[in-house]
């Protein structure tokens, strides 16, 4: 059996889209559970797109992700220096079947374009834009499908353009047979069968001197020996093209699974013009790479159980195409918090803090001074990383993604607190009530030594206070949580008293009390 062979293709025309992401996914799932290789080749021929930076940008992006391929393009500084550098220290290649850059490797197409030329597979195609316009207007004016009419397909293939050197004023087109079909079998959607009339005279090679998709992956596909080719499902109608390119250079056609559209919530494609689409965007509004990766992993592929949560190694365990569904899938974001949130109150409170700090810092609440030290920018003081990890406690349960740390533990940094004193009742409490139950904490709290302020000991002795006064739960924990946190929803006052210290919680109680009066 041939060994399973996938590759991740996307073009360098700006940062990673979360549906290519999803192709990438896919494609490193199936060969890792296959026992397979997956491989990373960029395909540069459109150099009106190409976007500076994007190759690294889509390396990193990858790196990131923890999607490890085996050969192709990688940072320059992940890979010995013998290696061949495209860009000095930043880009390299490795493997067997390099180039793994399209635009390196032009003439290893011209050398496959002849040969389709030489057997009449092809023709070169002289036809001017205004031409190719007015043919598309009248085709278009008769309820017609847009196609090339096949003015030069009957032109004499002597004397090719390229032997001479030549480039400009024509283009390659592919010479599809205009009977009988083309069938083949999709992974995902099953038995395709396409009438050759139909099927358009494909550009091979464009006028400058560069191929199309269409000659290059499969040419590329073939000579890195892929074994499946997993693409999104906008590339289904070009794949009769490509098999016909398969069996025009007598060479095995790979399997093909083309995987459904992703979709904004009212079922338009999902883009640019309803919200983030690019994989960096959401990274940097805290969704972790990990969380990104198992959500993205049920946008299409059904587990066939309830499960919802997979870590990359029970993803490749997990994955097979059959579970991949054909209808196209929403990208509901609220999923994606749920997930987030998920992964993070499963996460090592140490790392979760590392990964806190930067969103700490640009929220204006800390400015870093040191690798261990902060200064908290209302008070002046400092602050050492245990002290940021209790702070960060306060919200691990409620934090959805990275991003919202700094808004939700923003009243432990203020120096005061903002809020209505309605918000200190508890139910139909009156303010006399509430304003005497938080004097009789305030007195409970200033007994306690500094060093045993801690939420244990705060929860005993506020707890046998509420018995020995006969005061409901709500009653004295609702005002003295809002008195602490100035908030309708936050954690409770135990924890937050212990972070905040005697100082801050005796008078953040006294401000309330006083508020009143």
């Amino acid at each position: 059996m041939k060994k399973v062979k996938t590759r991740f293709a996307p073009s360098p025309t700006g940062m990673l889209h979360v549906g290519s992401l999803r192709t990438a996914l896919y494609n490193y799932l199936f060969a890792k559970h296959n026992k397979g290789d997956f491989i990373l080749r960029i395909e540069d021929t459109d150099k009106a797109r190409f976007v500076e930076g994007s190759i690294e940008s889509l390396i990193k992006t990858l790196n990131l992700t923890g999607l490890e391929y085996s050969e192709g393009v990688f940072r320059a500084e992940a890979l010995a220096p013998s290696n061949k550098a495209l860009t000095p220290d930043k880009i390299a290649q490795k493997g067997d079947f390099g180039p793994y850059v399209q635009s390196e490797r032009l003439d290893i197409y011209r050398k496959y374009v002849d040969e389709l030329i030489k057997n009449d597979y092809a023709y070169f195609c002289f036809c001017s834009q205004e031409r190719l316009e007015e043919m598309r207007k009248d085709q278009q004016a008769k309820k017609m499908a847009p196609m090339y009419d096949g003015k030069c397909r009957g032109l004499s293939k002597k004397n090719s353009p390229f032997q001479k050197g030549g480039k400009g004023g024509f283009v390659v087109r592919l010479k599809t047979p205009k009977e009988g079909f083309t069938e083949f079998k999709d992974l995902i959607y099953g038995k395709i069968k396409i009438e050759n009339k139909i099927i358009d005279d494909q550009v091979l090679m464009k006028s400058d001197g560069y191929p199309t998709y269409h000659l290059a992956n499969v040419v590329d596909d073939h000579l890195m020996e892929i074994s499946h080719i997993i693409r999104g499902e906008e590339w289904l109608p070009s794949t009769p093209k490509h098999i016909l390119l398969y069996k025009a250079f007598g060479w095995d056609i790979p399997e093909f699974a083309h995987l459904p559209l992703l979709l904004n919530p009212d079922k338009s494609k999902l883009s640019k013009r309803q919200g983030d689409v690019a994989v960096e965007d959401y990274l940097k509004k805290g969704y972790l790479p990990e969380a990104l990766l198992n959500f993205i992993l049920l946008l299409g592929w059904n587990p066939k159980t309830e499960e919802e949560i997979f870590s990359l190694d029970e993803m490749i365990k997990r994955f097979d195409l059959s579970g991949v569904n054909k209808t196209g899938a929403i990208f509901n974001t609220e999923k994606l918090d749920w997930i987030n949130g998920n992964y993070i109150r499963e996460m090592d409170l140490g790392e979760l803090t590392k990964l806190c700090v930067p969103y700490l810092v640009e929220a204006g609440l800390i400015k870093k001074v040191s690798s261990i030290k902060y200064q908290v920018l209302s008070t002046d003081k400092e602050a050492d990383f245990d002290y940021l990890k209790k702070v960060v406690a306060l919200e691990q349960e409620r934090t959805k993604k990275l991003s919202e740390i700094g808004e939700l533990v923003k009243f432990i940094f203020v120096d005061r607190l903002e809020y209505e004193k309605d918000l200190l009742v508890w139910k139909r409490m009156s303010f006399k009530e509430v304003k005497n139950n938080l004097e009789l904490a305030y007195n409970e709290l200033e007994k306690i030594d500094e060093n045993n302020f801690t939420k244990n000991n705060l929860e005993k002795i506020l707890r046998d206070l509420m018995e020995r006064e006969g005061i409901k739960t709500g009653e004295l924990l609702w005002p003295l949580r809002v008195a602490l946190t100035g908030l309708k929803g936050s954690p409770g006052p135990f924890e937050v008293g212990e972070v905040l210290g005697k100082g801050k919680v005796l008078g953040r109680i006294d401000f309330a009390i006083k508020s009143l009066e």
